[in-house]
């Protein structure tokens, strides 16, 4: 029998009351490129799994989605902007929050912090698809599991 992954994350409120997820990154000598700092594209790594975690932190499993549902989540679109960089040995955190949840698609701000400096800050457009790659409506145990968050 499986246990399923521990959620390292935690969901907390924003000023605005807002449910707010945040996950804990610590950067590694395999996260900087030759100067040092965070390469651009492990930031998108480290909000990839950001969200993975806040789907555990739901109770939802990707893996049993697929297998018994025939359903996935994909990036749709993705924009980021790149502020200030981050080095070897810094803590930061990745803050999620949904926007929107319409049909078949999401919306998620996500910014990298280190303490409370942004360092990124980026959008995604998370879909919904059946393994066919054609568009899926959430399931309803989906959409009641983000209505705790949104």
């Amino acid at each position: 029998m499986t246990s399923e992954p521990a959620m390292e994350g935690r969901i907390d409120r924003d000023e605005q009351g807002r449910a707010l997820h945040v996950f804990p990154v610590k950067v590694y000598w395999e996260d900087t490129d030759a100067g040092g700092i965070v390469y651009y594209a492990n930031y998108l790594k480290f909000t990839e799994r950001a969200r993975t975690d806040l789907l555990r932190g739901l109770g939802i499993n990707q893996q049993s989605l697929m297998m018994d549902e025939g359903v996935n989540f994909v990036v749709r679109d993705c924009r980021i902007e790149y502020l200030k960089p981050a080095r070897m040995d810094d803590v930061l955190s990745v803050q999620t929050r949904l926007l929107d949840m319409k049909g078949a698609t999401m919306r998620m701000e996500q910014g990298v912090y280190r303490e409370d400096e942004v360092l990124v800050k980026s959008e995604v457009r998370v879909a919904c698809i059946h393994r066919s790659g054609k568009p899926a409506r959430f399931l309803p145990q989906i959409k009641d599991k983000f209505a705790t968050v949104v």
